[in-house]
């Protein structure tokens, strides 16, 4: 468990009460115990009630990002294998799989995280100090849960390259995890061929989080 308690003031925290993950630096009134930027903390309202955990990040006006509403929930391997199955089960029931966002950060309670598939490719972008501790962690289980659908993984490329990571108090990163491949990627989408450059490429490489659009 998280050695510290988040407690926010009064009046304080609505986004968080109405479904949002994020907590602001002005929401908090105090902080008892001791962390390191990245820590899992506990989270408080104001009269004591538990509103969940998230890691914490005093560098950040972004100060927590919730991982769960259950402030006895450990953020294990069981926690995070079920966050990315969660992800995966809900992309095949919704998008065509061949490429799309398997990953869509606080959409999929895995806050800062982004994680493309384009054909046997993967490409990760993290944007924030707690969830860059786990990504390495995320992709493997990723990586085991695709191969269960009998999904080969041919390779990793991270694109953690966005300016705003350094809001987080992070270096801005791009490169292979894993072996080196070749990052001309072809993908098809709605019947059209495209090469994607995952490498130097816009964002990720590609929009596919508009791929409806």
């Amino acid at each position: 468990m998280g050695t510290a308690t988040v407690t926010l003031k009064k009046g304080e925290g609505r986004s968080l009460k109405a479904g949002g993950l994020w907590v602001y630096d002005n929401e908090i009134g105090s902080v008892m115990g001791s962390f390191v930027d990245g820590d899992m903390v506990i989270v408080r309202d104001f009269d004591g009630y538990p509103l969940g955990r998230g890691f914490i990040n005093s560098r950040s006006k972004i100060r927590i990002r919730m991982m769960t509403r259950r402030v006895e929930q450990e953020i294990d391997e069981a926690f995070l294998r079920m966050r990315v199955r969660r992800a995966w089960e809900y992309r095949k029931r919704v998008v065509d799989t061949s490429s799309c966002r398997v990953i869509f950060g606080e959409a999929d309670f895995l806050p800062g995280l982004v994680v493309d598939k384009f054909a046997d490719v993967l490409v990760v972008q993290s944007l924030a100090l707690g969830i860059d501790r786990l990504k390495g962690r995320i992709l493997g289980y990723l990586k085991e849960t695709l191969a269960e659908d009998g999904i080969t993984v041919r390779g990793v490329y991270e694109r953690s390259d966005a300016k705003v990571r350094k809001q987080e108090g992070m270096e801005l990163y791009k490169g292979f995890i894993g072996e080196p491949f070749d990052t001309d990627v072809l993908i098809k989408e709605n019947g059209v061929r495209y090469h994607v450059d995952v490498r130097d490429g816009q964002k990720t490489g590609f929009f596919l989080d508009q791929k409806n659009n």
